[in-house]
């Protein structure tokens, strides 16, 4: 090999190494999770042939900390680097998503456009109506869509069909209203002896992971999903979706099926959510 030729593919090589040293970076603290159709026996959508792609979805929810690097102010009612951040709406969540993608280098995928009123959104409640323009090929971080969520929730491709996320103990894997406080509760469910019990966040991590290695998907906050929630009783246009229970809720509402939601503008010290990105 002449010493032009190994020149050329040393250089090769320091170049390819900087670029996936790179891509790494960009994906530290994140699951790729593999698509497929859903295997989770009490998913909504399993058996009904829905198909989801690959994408990356973070180990995760928003820590404060992460929170604080990217927006100028935390409004938490509860403290905490390592806390998930809550207090948050969805509109919160749309525009750390684009501001931590410009941040990163990163194309946002979405563009909230604050003088314009979203004709799509017929929310009593909600006084801001932001209209929000998705693009769809753009790498940059976004909210998980409901079905992605769920199926990433479920375990995936590895799914072993449990009711809660990563187990059928819900102790395991979820701070949630009996655990989240000083002492474990075993009263019904009473918001008055949960506050009395100092019932809160917690750091996140610190349950244990589901089968695809994602955190907190059962429990501590609420997380705020992409789409419109819409059901038989409610039409779309009205609530956001919300998935995964958190700290303040009963056990009904952490399993993996359940779906709750709220109004866009809405906020609450259960509430936060985790970010994805496109897989290409």
């Amino acid at each position: 090999m002449n010493i032009k030729r190994a020149l050329v593919l040393i250089n090769l090589l320091i170049f390819s190494s900087c670029f996936k040293n790179s891509d790494t970076s960009q994906l530290e603290g994140f699951v790729m999770v593999k698509g497929g159709v859903f295997i989770n026996e009490n998913s909504n959508l399993f058996g009904k042939n829905a198909f989801i792609n690959d994408f990356y979805m973070a180990k995760t929810e928003v820590t404060q900390e992460e929170w604080e690097k990217v927006m100028p102010t935390n409004l938490s009612r509860f403290k905490g680097k390592d806390l998930p951040v809550e207090m948050v709406s969805w509109y919160d969540c749309i525009e750390f998503c684009i501001k931590k993608s410009l941040l990163d280098g990163l194309e946002p995928y979405y563009e909230i456009y604050t003088d314009s009123v979203d004709v799509f959104n017929t929310s009593q409640f909600d006084s801001l109506k932001l209209a929000v323009r998705i693009i769809p090929k753009a790498n940059g971080y976004r909210l998980p869509t409901e079905a992605e969520w769920e199926y990433a929730a479920g375990g995936g491709q590895l799914s072993k069909s449990n009711l809660y996320s990563g187990s059928n103990t819900i102790e395991y894997v979820a701070w949630y209203w009996r655990n989240c406080g000083d002492t474990i509760l075993t009263e019904n469910w009473n918001y008055k002896i949960l506050e009395n019990n100092n019932g809160r966040t917690r750091p996140v991590g610190t349950k244990k992971p589901n089968e695809i290695g994602l955190y907190d998907m059962t429990g501590n906050v609420r997380e705020w999903c992409e789409d419109w929630f819409e059901s038989y009783e409610v039409p779309s246009g009205q609530f956001r979706s919300q998935r995964g229970g958190g700290w303040i809720g009963v056990e009904n509402y952490m399993k993996v099926s359940d779906r709750d939601y709220f109004e866009a503008n809405g906020v609450g010290p259960d509430q936060g959510f985790r970010i994805c990105r496109n897989k290409d």
